[in-house]
């Protein structure tokens, strides 16, 4: 989607900020000895109160509100009867529709008691989500935002996740462009517009950098059973800074 006029802009401020605060409200509640069905529960619950909609329940039939991945789950982890204990690093993705505009957002976070390995990983992802935000222009190549995030794995010691993008968002969940790729894709000749909308997540991992699908036909997590993270925001790219969309 392209968003350049002030009706467009404010309908995905308004769905991004609904996404960022069930979001932030999930990660506050997070604590060991809850379900994640529970967790599930009090952010889809958010959702509702706030006139908006689950995006993968009511786009893809997702059995959940919201998407809560439990590592070396890193996407689509299904909310379930797993018992949340103190040190699981898990990640909680939330979409939703709002008066026909979707947002975005995911992060990631230790329940209870963290390690040093944790806090290295999350950091650097979420230092990596911040420097591509900082260096995205209308009029430069769409692969400047994998080549940032590349560089920013290497430097810290990380593997991007080659199989898992971001995407173009807006009047749909996922809109075109369909891939925005998490590693430096050098024959990508897109150039990013004025007022495209796209979600940006870079994942890193401490392993080889894939996915596999579970059985349960959702989960996607590390071929070698690493640990990963992923931070994401909705944004629209301007000729400056973008407008981050999906803040509390």
């Amino acid at each position: 989607m392209i968003a350049t006029d002030e009706k467009d802009i404010n309908g995905l401020r308004a769905a991004g900020k609904v996404c960022a605060q069930a979001m932030h409200l999930m990660m506050e509640s997070a604590k060991p000895g809850m379900t994640t069905l529970e967790l599930d529960q009090i952010g889809e619950e958010f959702l509702k109160k706030n006139g908006a909609k689950s995006a993968p329940r009511v786009m893809y039939n997702f059995p959940g509100g919201t998407c809560i991945s439990i590592v070396p789950v890193i996407a689509h982890g299904i909310p379930n009867e797993y018992v949340l204990k103190d040190g699981d690093l898990i990640n909680i993705d939330v979409s939703a529709e709002l008066n026909g505009y979707f947002g975005d957002t995911g992060s990631s976070m230790v329940v209870g008691t963290s390690t040093p390995e944790y806090d290295k990983l999350l950091e650097a992802t979420k230092a990596a989500l911040a420097k591509v935000l900082s260096v995205v222009r209308a009029g430069k190549p769409l692969n400047l935002i994998g080549k940032t995030v590349e560089q920013e794995a290497r430097k810290n010691g990380y593997n991007p996740i080659f199989d898992l993008t971001g995407h173009g968002i807006g009047r749909q969940l996922h809109d075109k462009p369909s891939a925005v790729y998490n590693f430096h894709k050098q024959d990508d000749r897109r150039i990013l517009e004025n007022g495209l909308v796209l979600a940006i997540e870079p994942f890193f991992t401490t392993g080889q950098g894939h996915v596999v699908e579970k059985s349960d036909g959702w989960s996607l997590k590390t071929v070698d059973s690493t640990i990963a993270a992923q931070f994401e925001h909705t944004v629209i790219i301007t000729k400056g800074e973008p407008i981050i969309l999906t803040l509390p």
